[in-house]
Parts: C-alpha cells; structure tokens; sequence
C-alpha cells in the first residue's frame, strides 16, 4: 500500500513539471525517473545562483562606494597585512610568539608611513600654500609658450583663478600648522584617527591570528582534495600579493631616491619632498608617472626663471621613469607577476571610480589577489547554468541505485 501511494505521489510530482514518464513496472519506474527530476531541480537551482551571482555583481560596486568609510580601511589594512605575511612567518619560524611578531610588523608599517607623511605631506603643504604667490612667476616662465598659442593664455588664467578662489584658498583658510607625524594628524582630524586606529587594529588582528587563521580555513574542508586547493589558493595569494607589493616597493623607492638626487643637484627646494610623490604616483600604473611629471613641471615653474630650467625636473623624471618601466621593473618582476595592460586599466579605472586616488593605488593589489584566486579556484561554469548541464547540475544518487537492481 506504501509503495501504491509513493507512486501515485511522484506521478503527480512529473504532471506538475510537464514529464509523462513511460510506464514501468512498480516502484521500480519510479526510482529510474528521479534522475530527470534531480536534472529539473538543478537547472532551477543553476539559474537562482546565476540570477543571484548576477545582481550582487551589479550591486557590489555601488555599495562599496557608499560604504567607502568602512570598505576602503578595511581593504587597505587586509592587503597591507597580506603583504606582511612572509615577515610573520619568518619571525614565527624563529619562534617569536604571533602576537609580538604581528606588533613587530604593526611598528614597522607605523614607521614606514611616519617617514611618508615627514616627507611628502610636510613640504607639500608648503609649497601648496605658495602656490598662489607663484602665479605671477609661472606665467612670465611660459609666457613664450602663450605668445606662440594665444588661447592658452585664457585657459591659464582660467585655470590660475579657479585654482586662487578654490582649493587654494580653501587650503590657506583653513590653514593649520602641517602635521609632522601620524600622531599629529590624526589629533587633527578626529575621523581620520578613527580610520586610522581601524587599519592598525585589523592590521594587528588579521596578523596575530593569521596562522590559526589558515589552518582552521584549511581543516574545515570536507575532502583532502578541498583542503589541498584551499591551501595552495591561500599561498599563492599571499605569494603573488606580498612579491609584487614588496618588489614595487624597492623599485619605486630607488626612483624615488634617483629622482631626489638628480633635482638636488638642479638646486630644486625640497628634493626628498619631489622624490617621495614620484615614488608614491608610481604606485599607479600609466596615470601615476603622468600626474608626477606634471607636478614636477609646475614645481620647476614655481622654481625657475627660465623655462629650460624649469621643465628640466620633469624631463629628468620622465627619464628615469622610462629606464624604470622599460627595463629595470621587467627584468626584477618578470614573468610571473605579469600582468594584462587591459585588466590594469579596468582594474583601475573600477577602483579608482568607487575609491579615488586611494582605489587607485590598491586597484593592482586588488587585481593580483583576484586573478590569482579565480586562477587557482577555478572559474564558474556560467556556459552550463544557462544550457544543458552546468556545476550545479548532477545526477541522483538513486539512478545508481536502481542502476544496480
């Protein structure tokens, strides 16, 4: 009598979703029809998941960039902490406790930004406060340049007026004694230190729980086969991360410091100042060193009385950034933290809408990380979940089962 009522019951199951199953011999014909509704069922669940996957990729960049205050510390810190993993473990092989090695680490990313902020921000307050006593100087050094292109003279003074009465006089009413430390800008502005003391503590955390971090990440998988993908996609995150961050670094503090000499030998105020922003914008692939080569221009204008002179320090760094970007980054990164221009420029032309300049600067970090881990994770099968057989898609255990009988 059960088996009388279960097959009335998967009847009517297969009227509903339009299968007229051919005739079988009792409960038997049953079991062997699951498999097609174990297909109809994985279709509908594919298609939630690729609906579902479809408007949370629409709606992510959105909410990141309302979210900004909290999304962007967060990032920030996660990466930072990403490419401070190989010193933790270098120290924790040397049995310094997880908590004392991520606070070595946590120092040493608080004297790395104190040195940045000593150097760049400090001299380029100044500089940006002489900014409009220097106009009339900038204007006599291209005045050549006008004569030659007379409708550069009203974009000039357009451009110096909106630059007078906007954040140039913005900044000098608001003017306060430039910060020296992080300590002193911070008490400067109370939702700076906020964010600032956020960072230091995920920085801090994600560091001195990394390894229970990773090993509980690992263990909770349900095969050894899980366990060993989820262990290389961890290692080839932190890897690729901690590599490219680390390398860039090195290579742009050199030009950093090769640019620095070069504009003191020219006798240009604030050279560490100068080699500091180039080190900094180029952090931003192809939009970074133009920016720096602009600044540098109107560094040497607000300098120099002759415009040979004064477009001498952009030329330099130009210079330098060539050699830099043709040969010296090739040779040192190579190919295996090779990157597509196209994804570069999308990565960061996506950052840099939803985050700004500070986007920009994570929006290669960001790429690295996300590369690597579809690369070694594997890429959704979005070909089967809208056709005829998908991930999501597979066959019941009970085909197999009858198959046995």
């Amino acid at each position: 009598m059960s088996e009388d009522r279960r097959t009335i019951g998967e009847a009517a199951l297969d009227a509903v979703i339009g299968h007229d199953p051919a005739p079988a011999e009792g409960a038997r014909a049953s079991v062997a029809d699951r498999p097609y509704v174990d297909r109809r069922r994985d279709r509908l669940l594919a298609s939630l998941t690729l609906i579902a996957g479809t408007g949370l990729l629409l709606g992510l960049p959105f909410a990141l960039k309302a979210g900004a205050e909290f999304f962007l510390p967060v990032t920030a810190a996660l990466v930072v902490a990403i490419a401070f993993v190989p010193l933790l473990e270098w120290l924790e092989r040397r049995r310094v406790p997880s908590g004392l090695a991520a606070f070595a680490c946590l120092l040493i990313f608080i004297a790395l930004a104190n040195i940045a902020l000593a150097a760049i921000v400090v001299p380029a307050t100044a500089w940006f406060q002489a900014l409009p006593e220097r106009i009339p100087q900038i204007q006599a050094n291209i005045a050549p340049l006008i004569d030659a292109f007379a409708n550069l003279q009203r974009f000039v003074d357009d451009t110096m007026r909106m630059l007078v009465a906007g954040p140039v006089a913005a900044a000098q009413a608001e003017a306060v004694a430039a910060p020296t430390s992080l300590m002193a800008y911070v008490s400067s502005a109370p939702s700076a230190a906020i964010q600032l003391l956020f960072v230091l503590l995920v920085i801090f955390f994600f560091l001195s729980g990394w390894t229970r971090l990773r090993r509980w990440t690992i263990t909770s998988r349900g095969s050894f086969d899980g366990a060993l993908a989820t262990a290389r996609v961890i290692q080839n995150v932190v890897d690729a991360t901690s590599a490219y961050i680390g390398t860039i670094t090195i290579i742009n503090m050199g030009l950093g410091l090769a640019v620095a000499a070069a504009v003191w030998a020219l006798g240009m105020p604030s050279p560490l100042m100068w080699g500091g922003i180039v080190a900094l914008l180029n952090y931003i692939p192809y939009l970074g060193p133009i920016l720096a080569a602009v600044l540098m221009a109107l560094g040497g204008l607000m300098t120099f009385n002759e415009i040979s002179w004064a477009l001498l320090p952009a030329a330099v760094q130009i210079a330098f950034h060539t050699v830099e970007a043709n040969v010296i980054t090739p040779l040192i990164l190579g190919r295996r933290l090779t990157i597509n221009p196209l994804l570069i420029l999308i990565s960061l032309s996506f950052w840099g809408w939803v985050w700004g300049t500070p986007g920009a600067l994570l929006a290669v970090p960001l790429l690295i990380i996300i590369q690597t881990i579809v690369g070694a994770a594997g890429k959704p099968d979005i070909a089967g979940f809208l056709f005829e057989d998908g991930t999501l898609t597979h066959v019941g255990d009970d085909a197999d089962a009858a198959d046995d009988d």
